[in-house]
Formats: C-alpha cells, sequence, structure tokens
C-alpha cells in the first residue's frame, strides 16, 4: 500500500492576494457599459425614460482635506464616510450604468455635471427624459424633477395641477430609485468598503457587471 499524498494548502502573502483581488475588480469594471451605450440601446429598446439617483457608497476614513478644513471624504448629508456614486436605472429598476466615484462631500448636482449630464441632455433632445429628485435642481433641460414648494410654505401653496405632477413623477420615478439599495443588498461590499474610497467606483461597476449575470 502506498500512503496517500497530502496536498498542502497554497498560502499566499497579503500583498499577493490584495493584488489579485484589485486585479479581479478591474477585469469586471472594464466589462461596464459605458454611458452614451446605455443611452443608446435605452433608445433602441423603446423606454420611455430613465431615472437618475445618487448614492453614499461608505467606506473606512480617508486622509483628505478640502481648502476649509472639512474631510474631503465625508458626506454631511449622510454623516459618514464615503463616495459619491451615481446611478442609471431603467423604469421598471434595473441598474443600467454607474459612474466613477466622486468624494463624499460633493453633492450629486455636481457629481451628475462631471459624469452624466451632458449625454443626458443629448438624449433628452431625441426624446428620452431623465427623471431624478431635488436634490438635481438646476440640472438643465430635459431632466424631470419635482417643483419645490415655496419657502416657508406647506405644498398646499402649490397649484393643484403641479402637486399632481409632482405625485406622479415620485411614482413613476419610485422603481428606479430603489436601485441603489437593492444593489447594496445584493452585494455587500458595496455597504461599506474597506479598500481606499477612490476604488468605489471600480467596486460598483464590477457589481453592476456582476448583477448582470446573476439576474
Amino acid at each position: 500500500m502506498y500512503r496517500s499524498e497530502v496536498r498542502k494548502p497554497l498560502r499566499f502573502s497579503q500583498a499577493t492576494g490584495y493584488r489579485y483581488l484589485h486585479e479581479g475588480i478591474d477585469v469586471l469594471a472594464d466589462q461596464a457599459p459605458d454611458l452614451y451605450e446605455v443611452l443608446n440601446r435605452c433608445q433602441r429598446e423603446g423606454m420611455t425614460h430613465v431615472v437618475l439617483d445618487g448614492t453614499l457608497i461608505e467606506s473606512d476614513r480617508l486622509a483628505g482635506v478640502r481648502e476649509n478644513g472639512n474631510d474631503l471624504w465625508f458626506s454631511q448629508k449622510h454623516k459618514a464616510f464615503g463616495g459619491n456614486i451615481q446611478f442609471l436605472a431603467a423604469p421598471d429598476g434595473t441598474p443600467l450604468w454607474v459612474s466613477d466615484v466622486e468624494p463624499g462631500s460633493t453633492p450629486d448636482i455636481t457629481a451628475a455635471r462631471i459624469h452624466a449630464l451632458p449625454a443626458l441632455y443629448k438624449t433628452a433632445k431625441d426624446g428620452l427624459p431623465t427623471l431624478a429628485d431635488k436634490g438635481y435642481t438646476g440640472a438643465g433641460i430635459g431632466i424631470r424633477i419635482p417643483v419645490r414648494r415655496p419657502k416657508g410654505k406647506s405644498e398646499q401653496a402649490l397649484h393643484v395641477d403641479t402637486r399632481m405632477f409632482n405625485t406622479l413623477l415620485r411614482h413613476v420615478r419610485a422603481l428606479g430609485e430603489r436601485t441603489a439599495a437593492e444593489l447594496k443588498q445584493r452585494w455587500r461590499t458595496l455597504q461599506h468598503v474597506t479598500l481606499s474610497p477612490s476604488r468605489i467606483g471600480d467596486i460598483t461597476r464590477a457589481a453592476l457587471v456582476l448583477n448582470g449575470i446573476w439576474k
């Protein structure tokens, strides 16, 4: 009888493990669709609109201070450290595209101007509007947002037609706005990133690609 050969488990250094991790993230992230490709497909498929929303992907603190002394990666809105990611969703809530990351202190409207609005303006002219929330006030033509009530006034101060428009817009936008939350629940790494916050965009795009594979 021959003694069965016992194979020792492979052992990798921490540096090697992180290198493989980053390489895997990069390979997946590179497969994520370009925004213009996504919008062209939406038009070909006859979608009535797309939904734009932003979310904070929380992370460990990263040293980065603005001129005013505030931490660049700290979101005052969410009271947490992380990165701002912009999402685009189909009318049924299917995630279509995610942006690169901006520091958590970046408002949604600013992040959208950097990564999304130029492309969305073009498709709006071709009949594909974008629905968004009040955080995108002032975004421009083709970005449909609720009408704000006058400062210090109740919702009843708005005309009944305006209130109806706001209600319908919230209703139609609702499915798309659940996209970020559902992605975070499915891919729990998006609930808190322990790598450098600068990698949040690549990690989120990798999750988007995986989400399209395992529907």
